[in-house]
């Protein structure tokens, strides 16, 4: 009988674990640096390959690595793979893929950067592990201890083999392929061919087969889809042109590249300080916290990246809607891998540059080499960031229209309709615009001289929405924003007869300051500043957070961080008090513990925030 012939991954000739694995993975067809290096390497004959981050190269080395495992052998097993990569992120992003892709065959892998313990690197290691993913440094380290054993690795793998190279490593490669093996496969993967991996080639490779992935027309579609744009501001205005910028751009999740770690600090703080969830990354940074970013960034909690362009390397987030030039890269070669991390698999994307009056040769260099001109920008001007106000304000007044409970804000309406003693009522328009030119409802930008509540009701009229119904919304989002509580419950009457009647009391309150009563109505708590509520279905527990007026925490910055954090909606938060040095939060009670794990690490106003369960 006729059987057709495989194609795709099967058509490789894996071993079946492997395919398997790659299967559940969903992979079903190989990219084109794949196609072209995995039959080669199945062989066992030495490759030197040109491809850039992103094209699938650590499949390309790793499914090759899992098919010609010895999976038999007695007793702890021994390495047989050595995988050098430039940086720690890199390193744990391959480790994790080479133990997804022989998860079928058991295979042990383990990564070894700095930065974590080398006393858990030691006992991993004695206990024998298949295939170890190195960076340069730390695998030296281990070398020189006997602590990694290179005497039975059948393959050793240099993946990024010029940015190593670039980054000072030249000596300890020499001297971790010295340690291996003559009649080891040796594999050298390299976004560019210079003259020093050439050199590197003929000396640790025997006739190697040479692959390079040209750029496809996929690429130049990939290419067409990233709006690029050039923004020419001088240096100390750097920070607040790109503050407005993403305002206008509102970005999902954008990875900003700075050149030193004291830029990648020092910019971190002005964006959060602006509003933005941002993480920073870098060189300088111990790995729990490089991780704990990461995981932020890939979680969606985290806005901004900002990283300096070694840490970055080999980060793949698909959510990335950004990337953002903080400086004109000095090398052509990485404006076009930074851009190429949005784009991707025919989403659009946007690259943004900062450039320095003096930096325009570069951006020749660069524009030269993409054969393509890019377009030059001018920074949103404040008018331009009220306009977009506008619109976001209309989106937030439809959402808010919708809400059952609009016509609780309609007593307010009337009564501000309702002539004074003293003077006329004001009509709807006039309360629409009074609310939103309220400082606790208008976005805080640099200046107020235009008046954003004509622009604001002007985006509203023109969407034709009612005077009335707009007003109520407005109403309830000036109530909001100031952390006010939307309805509260009835308090029982207790004035005719000093106490109630057995029976009827609220069921959240048990003794007159006992629990259930909201801490501020305890003892010698004053009032609630505000706060929204949640409606009071169940029982409210109460968090501690250690910030408050002193450093400017408003309601709506602690509704955004435990929503955003938690996962909770802003009926579910509430009430709120805000006190000069603390805060307390009120949550459903069986959320406490959740919202607590979820705030570890929370930042608010740009400042670390310290969560626990309120005591008095």
């Amino acid at each position: 009988m006729f059987e057709e012939p495989a194609t795709g991954f099967a058509a490789l000739g894996l071993r079946s674990e492997v395919m398997a694995a790659v299967s559940e993975l969903g992979y079903d067809e190989p990219t084109p640096i794949q196609r072209e290096a995995i039959p080669h390497l199945l062989t066992g004959v030495d490759l030197l390959g040109q491809a850039a981050t992103g094209t699938g190269k650590t499949a390309a080395f790793s499914l090759p690595i899992l098919h010609s495992l010895d999976m038999d052998q007695k007793g702890k097993p021994r390495t047989q793979a050595l995988i050098v990569v430039p940086t720690r992120e890199l390193a744990v992003q391959v480790r994790d893929a080479v133990a997804a892709y022989g998860k079928k065959l058991g295979v042990k892998v383990l990564a070894v950067f700095g930065g974590q313990p080398i006393v858990r690197q030691f006992k991993e290691l004695d206990r024998g592990v298949h295939v170890v993913v190195a960076t340069p440094g730390r695998a030296m380290d281990h070398i020189r201890r006997g602590s990694l054993k290179l005497g039975q690795i059948s393959t050793v793998v240099l993946d990024e083999a010029d940015e190593m190279l670039d980054m000072g490593f030249a000596e300890d490669i020499d001297g971790i392929l010295d340690a291996t093996p003559d009649e080891r496969q040796t594999v050298l993967f390299s976004a560019t061919m210079a003259p020093r991996i050439v050199q590197i080639a003929k000396k640790y490779q025997h006739d190697p087969i040479k692959v390079e992935i040209a750029r496809s027309k996929a690429d130049d579609a990939s290419k067409a889809l990233i709006k690029q744009s050039v923004y020419f501001v001088p240096r100390k205005h750097k920070a607040a042109a790109l503050g407005r910028i993403l305002d206008i751009e509102n970005p999902t999740s954008a990875l900003v590249f700075c050149r030193t770690r004291m830029e990648v600090d020092e910019l971190t703080v002005t964006m959060n300080n602006r509003g933005y969830r941002a993480e920073a990354l870098h060189g300088g940074m111990d790995q729990l916290i490089r991780d704990r970013v990461m995981g932020r960034l890939r979680d969606g909690i985290a806005e901004l990246l900002i990283a300096t362009d070694v840490a970055a390397r080999g980060l793949d987030v698909d959510s990335l809607t950004h990337v953002v030039n903080y400086d004109v890269p000095t090398a052509p070669e990485s404006y076009v891998h930074r851009i190429g991390r949005v784009g991707r698999a025919g989403r659009a994307g946007t690259a943004i540059t900062l450039s320095e009056p003096g930096q325009r040769r570069l951006l020749s260099n660069i524009e030269r080499l993409m054969k393509k001109s890019i377009d030059v920008a001018k920074v949103p001007s404040v008018a331009d960031l009220r306009a977009s106000q506008a619109l976001k304000t209309a989106d937030a007044v439809r959402e808010s229209l919708e809400s059952s409970d609009l016509e609780d804000f309609a007593a307010v309406l009337d009564h501000l309709n309702t002539p004074a003693l003293d003077g006329p009522g004001v009509d709807d328009a006039e309360v629409v615009r009074s609310a939103f030119d309220h400082d606790g409802f208008s976005a805080e930008l640099d200046t107020a001289e235009l008046d954003t509540a004509e622009l604001e009701l002007s985006a509203l009229e023109e969407a034709g929405l009612d005077h009335r119904q707009v007003a109520l919304a407005a109403l309830r989002l000036l109530h909001l924003a100031q952390g006010g509580g939307v309805v509260e419950q009835e308090i029982p009457d207790v004035s005719a007869k000093g106490k109630q009647d057995k029976g009827k009391h609220d069921k959240g309150a048990k003794g007159k300051h006992g629990k259930g009563a909201k801490p501020w109505e305890k003892k010698g708590s004053g009032g609630p500043k505000g706060g929204s509520s949640h409606g009071g279905d169940g029982d409210t527990g109460y968090l501690y957070v250690n910030l408050g007026r002193k450093v400017g925490v408003r309601p709506s910055d602690l509704v955004g961080a435990v929503a955003n954090e938690a996962g909770l909606t802003g009926r579910d938060i509430g009430p709120i008090r805000i006190n000069e040095h603390y805060a307390v939060v009120g949550v459903p009670e069986e959320s406490v513990d959740h919202v607590i794990r979820s705030m570890k690490s929370t930042k608010v106003r740009g400042r670390p925030a310290t969560v626990r369960r309120f005591k008095e």
